[in-house]
Parts: C-alpha cells; structure tokens; sequence
C-alpha cells in the first residue's frame, strides 16, 4: 500500500514555501519562492500522489515555526519528526549529521564526509546529498558551505543568494557568493 503524503502550501516572509507529511512526520520541504504555484509544483515532483490538506497540530507547529523563521526569530527544528523515505545509506548519515549542525554554526561539505569517516573524495558526495535533501530548513542543508567557507550554489529558489539570506537570519556573516560571468575577458 501506497504511503500517503499530504501537502500545505504558505506563505512566509521570503516568499511562499510548501511542506508534505505522512502522518506526523514531515516528509517535504520546499523553501520559500515567488509563487504558490511554483512552491506546489516542486513539491509535487517529489510527491506527485500528494493531495492538498490541513494538517495535523505537529505539522501545522513545524508551518508556524518556519513562518517565524523567515521573520528572524530563532527557531529549532530538532525535534520535528522526519520521514526521510528510502535514501541511500550514506546520505542518510549525511542527513543524521547534517541535522545536528545547530543554529549559527556551518561545516564545509569535507568536514561532515570526514566526521562520517569518509575521505577527502566524498565531500563531492556530502555534496550531493545536500542537493537531493528532501526536506531543506528542517535538515539545514543551508549550513554547509564549500571549501574555505564559502557560499557555492544552492538548489533550492533564489539559489546560493537563498542560502546567504538564511544564513544571515541565523546571524551567520558570510560574503555573497561571487556574480555569474557575464562576458569573456580577452
């Protein structure tokens, strides 16, 4: 039998955010874009099954505290309950590791693949588990940064200048990621 995923649609201080759970435990996250439309869409690439719906007194608590997150207040999400799904097992540690990173603080992506016990070489990995992570704000994929701590792309809306905002909600002080190239220099 199926699992079923139910989804709420929000809006927050930096745009419109959506979050899907199963039963009590959050399962989705999307962060906050321009339009509810886009924060459905995405959702539902993830859930396609989804089905719009109130939520329970957990998740609606997990909505009103992401709502107070993006308006600056300090919020902890260590005790939101998470269905990760099926992921592969190093990412899941990734995810376990990930989530304890706390308010305020980061690690690069080599720190965490080292403290999994993991070589240089799997910072790529740490890497591509933050890109994948289903649930972003809960499991703070926005507190790993690259190499030498700087800011390096970021999947969810608003891209790498995202990830600079909710670190500076956090009153973490980092530069802005450097500007795309524009043209050739000859």
């Amino acid at each position: 039998m199926a699992t079923l995923h139910r989804y709420r649609v929000f809006e927050t201080a930096h745009g419109i955010a959506a979050i899907a759970w199963s039963g009590e435990a959050v399962t989705a996250f999307r962060l906050p874009g321009e339009t509810a439309r886009d924060a459905e869409w995405s959702l539902l690439r993830r859930l396609p099954d989804a089905v719009a719906g109130d939520p329970p007194p957990a998740v609606a608590a997990v909505i009103a505290d992401a709502i107070r997150y993006f308006a600056g207040e300090p919020v902890d999400f260590d005790a939101v309950a998470i269905d990760l799904g099926e992921q592969e097992p190093f990412f899941a540690r990734v995810y376990d590791r990930v989530r304890a990173i706390g308010r305020g603080e980061t690690m690069t992506y080599g720190a965490v693949a080292r403290e999994l016990g993991a070589g240089p070489e799997a910072a790529r990995a740490v890497g591509q588990a933050m890109a994948r992570n289903p649930i972003p704000l809960i499991v703070p994929c926005h507190r790993v940064l690259a190499a030498g701590s700087r800011v390096h792309g970021f999947s969810a809306p608003g891209g790498a200048l995202a990830k600079v905002r909710m670190l500076e909600i956090e009153g973490v002080a980092t530069e802005p990621p450097p500007a795309a190239q524009t043209a050739f220099e000859f």
